[in-house]
């Protein structure tokens, strides 16, 4: 460990000095990374410089993506018998108990993002580093940024572990009747809570050191009135109980989670349905295999251009696959992306008017107040609780650690979901060959300030010593982590995820959730509906 903090002390010497700034030189499709920091890299995660894989010509199914919803299509088709080949962009990193497999929030390097060499996050301070196909893609749109996984396990590398379901009336608001939220609540959510082990904070860890923050949050939540609900995690407490005895390098009790948890922490995809989908033997990943366009031939079968690329960026082949049936589950902004494209160029014509719309933001906000006291906060990373106002915009905030901050500010931090009915279209452009959407300044403000109001009451009532809105943390990020829509359920697909049009293709991610989840992070409901859906697919044959 002495070793990796003189090398990275060395390598960032380096960087800082001139040595390739970050920026990498791109040209003929090629991206050359920093020499010295790609040697780094190579030298702590060597498992994702292996040779890479070719996917078969063609393959049965293809499912692109996997996050939430690819992992649980890849595993139902396998064990329904379906040999399926997944295409994941990023890498497949390992876990280490004692390794910094994984950057942190508070000094990252080029582990930590998808393919570009500086980050602004909720701090307001912009980190340098060198490009790199890191685990955390942030797409730049018109009026917001979006955060999403580039990694084996998508999202689940790279969340805070909340899966939460959504209150039955505001569930029903968004979907209007397209999904039966009584069928997810008896049969799919439970499936989805037994796979991913899902439980509540247990009492050792809420009363340990790093989680004086959520004792803290939940007493001040009292104290204006409401009663937090106990929220659901991903995590593995085992894993955390190894850090707190010093068995295992420091993670989710250290603040370490936006861009992954080197040990382990989180009992992500690669634990579960994507383990057990290979385990069938009728399911293979692919890393390093961007998709770049989908189209249907003459004779119906999905065609579907790829590039192989190295970890630093570098272009190792271009191919074209084809399969009887293509799944996407590329995520909001992935799956959007390629069928707004395939439409605008004719490559898929009988998409229907409604590609591309429905795009929401969940209603995501980043919220700080402060301490009550002077006496720390620490800096545990899974989200013990929750609150819900419906006082004006529905609204919910959870607890959350403060990322890219290496010191204990005293800041109680928050993450707001409000049910922003606000909804924006993807576009294409064809002189860049690009895929855009534009969100109005006008509806992220409406957000803040319904989640500030609520979070502002809360901390007269508790007796916070600072206010941090003149500083600026507070509401100080235009983001979101949970991206919804673009090929709707019940619009651009039949109710399953059938896109209308084109027999054998199917949307299983949150591109078909209407751009919100009712309050509530939607990693949970995008799982449960992949589940329903695919088998709804599977039963029908179709």
């Amino acid at each position: 460990m002495r070793r990796r903090a003189v090398l990275k002390a060395a390598g960032l010497a380096a960087l800082l000095a001139g040595a390739g700034s970050g920026a990498a030189v791109r040209g003929a499709g090629v991206a050359s990374a920093n020499p010295l920091w790609n040697a780094l890299f190579q030298a702590w995660v060597p498992e994702i410089f292996a040779p890479l894989p070719d996917p078969p010509e063609h393959s049965e199914a293809i499912v692109i993506g996997s996050g939430f919803g690819a992992a649980v299509t890849a595993l139902r088709l396998a064990e329904a018998g379906v040999q399926n080949t997944v295409l994941e962009r990023g890498s497949r990193w390992p876990n280490d108990p004692w390794r910094e497999i994984f950057t942190g929030d508070d000094l990252p390097d080029g582990r930590g993002f998808w393919h570009r060499t500086s980050f602004t996050g909720v701090t307001k301070v912009p980190m340098p580093f060198s490009d790199f196909g890191g685990v955390l893609d942030v797409t730049e749109f018109a009026g917001i940024d979006v955060w999403r996984g580039a990694a084996v396990g998508g999202g689940s590398i790279v969340f805070t572990g909340a899966m939460v379901a959504p209150p039955k009336h505001l569930f029903d608001s968004v979907f209007g009747g397209i999904v039966d939220y009584d069928e997810l609540d008896r049969v799919y959510y439970p499936r989805v809570r037994d796979m991913l082990r899902l439980s509540t904070m247990p009492p050792d860890i809420y009363n340990s050191v790093p989680f004086t923050h959520s004792r803290v949050w939940d007493q001040q939540v009292r104290a204006a009135g409401y009663e937090p609900q106990a929220n659901d995690s991903i995590f593995n407490w085992d894993v955390l109980r190894a850090e707190l005895a010093g068995n295992s390098r420091s993670s989710a009790t250290a603040a370490r989670s936006n861009l992954g948890n080197s040990n382990g922490a989180k009992f992500d995809l690669n634990q579960n349905y994507l383990r057990y989908a290979e385990g069938t033997g009728r399911s293979a990943i692919f890393p390093g295999h961007r998709v770049d366009s989908i189209a249907q031939d003459a004779n119906g079968k999905y065609v579907v251009s790829v590039t192989k690329l190295a970890p630093a960026g570098q272009v190792l082949a271009t191919r074209t696959l084809t399969c009887d049936r293509l799944f996407l589950g590329a995520g909001s902004v992935g799956t959007s992306e390629l069928l707004v494209r395939a439409q605008a160029t004719g490559a898929l014509p009988q998409l229907n008017e409604h590609i591309g719309d429905g795009w929401g933001t969940n209603g995501d906000v980043v919220l700080a107040r402060a301490e009550s006291s002077l006496a720390g906060v620490g800096s545990g990373v899974p989200s013990a609780s929750r609150i819900a106002d419906e006082s004006g915009m529905p609204l919910t905030l959870e607890n959350w650690y403060v990322p890219g901050i290496p010191v204990d500010t005293g800041a109680i931090a928050s993450l707001g979901i409000a049910l922003d009915p606000t909804r924006a279209r993807f576009g294409f452009d064809a002189a860049r060959n690009a895929v855009g959407l534009s969100w109005p300044r006008g509806a992220q403000n409406a957000v803040v300030d319904a989640c500030r109001a609520v979070d502002h009451r809360i901390a007269e009532r508790a007796g916070s010593i600072v206010d941090y809105t003149p500083i600026g943390y507070d509401a100080n990020a235009a983001f979101t982590a949970h991206p919804l829509g673009g090929a709707v359920l019940g619009q651009a697909t039949d109710a399953n995820g059938r896109v209308i049009g084109h027999p054998g293709l199917y949307v299983m991610d949150g591109a078909g959730i209407p751009g919100s989840t009712g309050t509530v992070n939607p990693s949970l409901t995008i799982t449960a509906l992949a589940e329903r859906n695919i088998e709804a697919i599977i039963r029908a044959g179709r």
